[in-house]
């Protein structure tokens, strides 16, 4: 009976040390479980800290280069130096996120924080970069239509200044006297033979002309010999004529009120005369006014 109550107590004893085998197994597998789930979280929790952190410098990597962006698109040297000061502070920043650790979320937060205030000011100078644009780009519409403007009024005066020139040289042509039926007249004895000849009689006449200045008129007449010479009584008798002196071999002064006018000049032959064609230009007011070509035979 008592060897029986032994073994009964032993049997006991060995449940309950089982039980509590099984009890301490299943403790420490709950507690190796539970450390293993929670480094799992852990390791979760760290892996999205870096992943923020990540994001958090792209975003400020991005914000950088925003600032670069507007700064050579800006032709405003005081805005360009805003722009400058805020992108160092970006690089600034971006420098101590490289620094912290993702899991350090106060500091990491606050430069969250920083991240938002400098995308405001951002906003703020993107306002005004667009201003300056739309101003810029008005200028230059405002530009172009004076340059277009400019160039009409150039035109324009380009043109009335070559209608005044025609205008001033049709008034010149219109107003410029012209010598009509123009002959010249060989006398003395035998006037036929050039050695007869004692005198050319030079007759013609200044046409009507109501647009010509009125007044008193100097008229030089040349003739000119079949060699290009010029009949002349004195190599000082000169007179001006597109701007140089050329001789004359005789000179009247008429009286000229518009209307149409008789000339007769005489040039008295003193030289030798060779045969061949002689010519007479006929000068007044700096004009040629008329020229008449006449032949001597021997």
């Amino acid at each position: 009976m008592d060897t029986e109550k032994k073994e009964n107590k032993e049997v006991n004893k060995l449940s309950l040390l089982i039980v509590a085998v099984i009890v301490l197994v299943l403790i420490i597998a709950g507690a190796g479980y539970y450390i293993y789930h929670q480094k799992q979280q852990m390791t979760d929790l760290v892996e999205t800290f870096d992943l923020e952190k990540e994001s958090l410098e792209d975003e400020y990597n991005e914000l950088s280069l925003q600032y670069e962006g507007y700064k050579f698109s800006v032709g405003n040297d005081s805005l360009v130096a805003l722009l400058s000061t805020e992108q160092a502070k970006v690089q600034r920043l971006l420098e101590e996120l490289r620094t912290v650790k993702a899991t350090n979320a106060k500091e990491i937060a606050r430069l969250k924080k920083e991240l938002d205030t400098l995308r405001k000011i951002m906003r703020n100078y993107v306002v005004q970069i667009d201003s300056l644009n739309r101003e810029n780009e008005q200028l230059k519409v405002e530009k172009k239509e004076a340059v277009q403007k400019y160039q009409r009024a150039t035109s324009q005066a380009a043109t009335l200044k070559k209608e005044k020139e025609k205008l001033t040289e049709r008034v010149t042509l219109a107003s410029r006297l012209d010598a009509t039926d123009i002959n010249v007249t060989p006398r003395g004895k035998l006037a036929k033979r050039i050695k007869k000849m004692q005198q050319f009689v030079v007759t013609f006449k200044i046409a009507k002309n109501i647009t010509a200045p009125v007044g008193e008129k100097m008229v030089y007449v040349r003739i000119m010999k079949p060699d290009d010479d010029i009949l002349v009584k004195s190599r000082a008798d000169v007179f001006a004529f597109e701007g140089k002196e050329i001789n004359y071999s005789m000179k009247k002064m008429i009286e000229y009120e518009g209307e149409e006018v008789a000339v007769t000049m005489y040039w008295n032959i003193e030289e030798f005369l060779s045969p061949g064609t002689y010519r007479v230009d006929i000068f007044s007011d700096g004009n040629l006014i008329g020229q008449k070509r006449f032949t001597l035979d021997d």
